[in-house]
């Protein structure tokens, strides 16, 4: 039985997508199983038409969903139920291993048997804005950590950050902890990383563990992000009352400004602060979505099928 295998929810594969499995196919430490949950068949079965798909990648574990099956918790508690080995990485489909050492790197920390997740670090594309670039140095910085339940009075909600675009897990510690809540809408890594930490384990962060991961949201997807990402805060109080999550927004923009101050390109903090609106709407709103209309409730959602 292999060591490690890799599970990665699919939509609407690009051509990234192939790229990220060519990184994988080349990693210094050997993957045993790369299982796929794609949602809606139509999509994939294009996505790999008139290709040697099959045998190129041999070690693909493939399986379909519903659009409206799909769940952020559910989704990878199914992957992760198809995989046997003592430890599993999962991804997103469009974040691309840096190197061949990402598996190797995502791995060393569990040689401390406290540790039962490690995450890894997001760097930005070269199409990646100067404001998301900055975001992604300000998330991922490039020294390493072990947290633990004792940070979390010091560190508030970074504590428990973690993000499943690349996340390895002790197979053992998330039984035990049966895996990720379902259903979520969002935050299922972090939900899942506070409740680690509770029962006494700890996560780490990985900085050698590169992928190439970023995004250029609009102002209205930054504001249906943060909608869910209110949403899931209300929803699990358990989780995040009591921790300060805006002081943590408004750091993020502080050193945002001075850093497009820093490198000569002020005109650009106009666009933080319209950004920097949109979220904090979208997290105010979504954190009293249950006093809202439910069309306007759909209608501000990034993760529509939710509300089914």
């Amino acid at each position: 039985m292999a060591e490690v295998d890799v599970i990665i929810p699919v939509y609407k594969p690009a051509a990234g997508f192939l790229k990220l499995l060519d990184r994988l196919a080349s990693q210094s430490r050997q993957i045993g199983s790369i299982i796929l949950i794609n949602t809606e068949k139509s999509y994939f079965d294009q996505f790999i038409a008139d290709t040697d798909f099959k045998e190129k990648y041999g070690n693909l574990m493939v399986r379909h969903i519903k659009k409206e099956d799909f769940d952020h918790g559910g989704t990878r508690n199914y992957g992760v139920s198809l995989s046997k080995a003592p430890y599993f990485i999962l991804m997103t489909d469009d974040a691309i291993p840096a190197d061949e050492n990402l598996v190797e790197e995502l791995l060393r920390p569990f040689a401390d048997r406290d540790v039962a997740m490690v995450y890894g670090r997001q760097l930005p594309s070269g199409e990646c804005g100067v404001i998301e670039s900055y975001t992604r140095s300000f998330n991922y910085p490039e020294t390493s950590c072990i947290k633990s339940a004792d940070n979390i009075k010091d560190m508030g909600i970074k504590a428990f950050f973690a993000s499943n675009v690349c996340a390895a897990y002790r197979r053992d510690v998330f039984d035990k902890l049966h895996g990720f809540t379902e259903p979520t809408i969002f935050n299922e890594d972090m939900i899942y990383a506070r409740r680690l930490l509770n029962a006494g384990n700890k996560i780490a962060y990985a900085a050698e563990a590169k992928v190439i991961h970023s995004h250029n949201y609009s102002g209205w997807e930054q504001l249906r992000r943060n909608f869910d990402l209110g949403v899931s805060h209300r929803e699990y109080p358990e989780i995040f009352s009591g921790i300060a999550t805006e002081s943590e927004g408004i750091r993020l923009v502080k050193k945002s400004c001075a850093y497009l101050c820093r490198v000569k390109k002020p005109w650009l903090i106009g666009k933080l602060i319209w950004q920097s609106g949109c979220k904090y709407i979208g997290y105010f709103l979504g954190k009293r979505y249950q006093k809202l209309p439910s069309k306007m409730v759909k209608a501000l959602s990034m993760n529509r099928c939710y509300w089914k």
